[in-house]
């Protein structure tokens, strides 16, 4: 064999090994290629789901293996946020959609041509603050979080327009999307009251010496109160329950925030083991309890939510966090300001008791943004007192000296700007 023989021969050999080698590589990128269509061509999985709050704000977080790409927007009719996702799977325990606070009820399915959609409802009209997409930590995979939190009926529709004029859905962002960025100004609100009969349902409440039950008190009082207020024709009120029903004390909240409430007035008449007091007092809230009594006090009505066994505990940092009620400022002092004014007016009609402005930690006056007193209207365990709780006249005297207080209060926060006096 010559060399030229040899030579074209070896180029021949070594051409078919590179010829095979690139058929081997290109075999292997192709099966790469299709490993990541396939990869990309799977369903997302939305495998976690956590709900925690209250009545009036909730954290809710779902958990992906993958980045979620997320439509919503929201619906009324009833109050709904409703969450489109693209290719995805749903592989959440039933369990964990259980409604809770502010949600009534958690829907969720495939739409076909693959999209699956994630719907909430709302206890009434809510504002979505905040809908991220998160890559987890470790990770692992991405995340979304959502803060709801109460609002007005008015609230909600600017929330709605504003979706209408950015094409009626959000793609949601790292930076998070929004719809709604909060209160609009509301020059035709006028000043608003919420009244808060305590108790109700098969949360009876305190009972007197002779049988008399809390919660028809309360009830029957309120009632004559809203006519009151209502007779003067400035004000819009609103009462958290007018029939004998069961509310957690974070609904109550949530019905002051829902209506734009310039005051909360949370109408008790409790029990006391110390022998010889009577008389009505005025309470609002404060992270320290002015007294052992008052402290006593906000203890018992705290824990009105562990009847019917619906007491929500708060088990997760990471989605609670959201839950920490910060009192303002502002808030705290037209608390105080109606207090006084109110303690003032029922000592000219009514018994007092001894230091009757109070403070102490309810959770029914702890909305961050509605000023909010709690007026026990006397003490069930003292005879006398429990006769002038079924007095007609009494009551009648004690709710005029509440709305005189209001009106004077309401008079005082329009003149300061703050509000419409009527």
């Amino acid at each position: 064999m010559g060399r030229a023989d040899f030579t074209d021969k070896g180029c021949r050999v070594g051409g078919q090994i590179i010829s095979a080698f690139c058929l081997l590589l290109l075999l292997a990128i192709s099966s790469a290629s299709s490993s990541v269509a396939d990869a990309a061509d799977a369903p997302l999985v939305a495998k976690g789901y956590k709900m925690a709050g209250d009545a009036t704000k909730m954290r809710i977080v779902i958990d992906f293996d993958r980045e979620p790409d997320v439509k919503w927007f929201l619906l009324r009719g009833p109050n709904r946020l409703v969450i489109d996702l693209a290719n995805t799977r749903f592989a959440i325990n039933a369990k964990d959609l259980k409604a809770r606070g502010l949600v009534r009820g958690v829907r969720l399915g495939e739409l076909g041509e693959g999209v699956s959609r994630l719907i909430l409802t709302g206890k009434g009209p809510f504002a979505v603050d905040k809908l991220d997409v998160l890559k987890n930590e470790d990770g692992t995979g991405y995340r979304i979080a959502i803060d709801m939190s109460a609002v007005s009926e008015r609230e909600f529709d600017a929330a709605l327009a504003n979706q209408a004029l950015t094409t009626g859905s959000t793609v949601s962002t790292d930076k998070g999307g929004r719809v709604g960025t909060g209160p609009v100004s509301n020059p035709g609100h006028r000043f608003t009251v919420v009244i808060d009969p305590g108790h109700g349902g098969v949360d009876g409440g305190a009972e007197g010496l002779n049988g008399t039950i809390e919660k028809n008190v309360t009830l029957a009082f309120a009632t004559e109160l809203r006519d009151k207020l209502a007779a003067v024709g400035k004000y819009d009120v609103f009462m958290t329950r007018s029939t004998d029903e069961f509310l957690r004390l974070d609904d109550r909240v949530r019905i002051a925030r829902q209506h734009e409430a310039d005051l909360l007035i949370s109408i008790h008449a409790d029990t006391i083991s110390v022998k010889g007091i009577r008389g009505a007092t005025v309470y609002t809230v404060s992270d320290k309890a002015s007294d052992p009594e008052a402290q006593a006090l906000a203890d018992r009505e705290n824990l009105s939510d562990q009847f019917a066994g619906m007491e929500i505990k708060n088990d997760n940092k990471e989605v609670t966090d959201i839950l920490i009620d910060l009192i303002r400022r502002e808030t705290h002092n037209f608390s105080m300001s109606f207090a006084h004014t109110l303690v003032g007016q029922l000592s000219t009609s009514v018994g007092l008791i001894n230091n009757p402005q109070r403070s102490a930690g309810f959770k029914v006056l702890k909305a961050p943004d509605v000023p909010s007193v709690l007026v026990e209207l006397g003490y069930l365990s003292n005879a006398k007192d429990e006769a002038q709780l079924l007095n007609a006249d009494w009551r009648g005297k004690a709710a005029q000296s509440i709305t005189n207080a209001v009106a004077l209060f309401a008079s005082a926060k329009a003149g300061a700007g703050a509000g419409t006096g009527g």
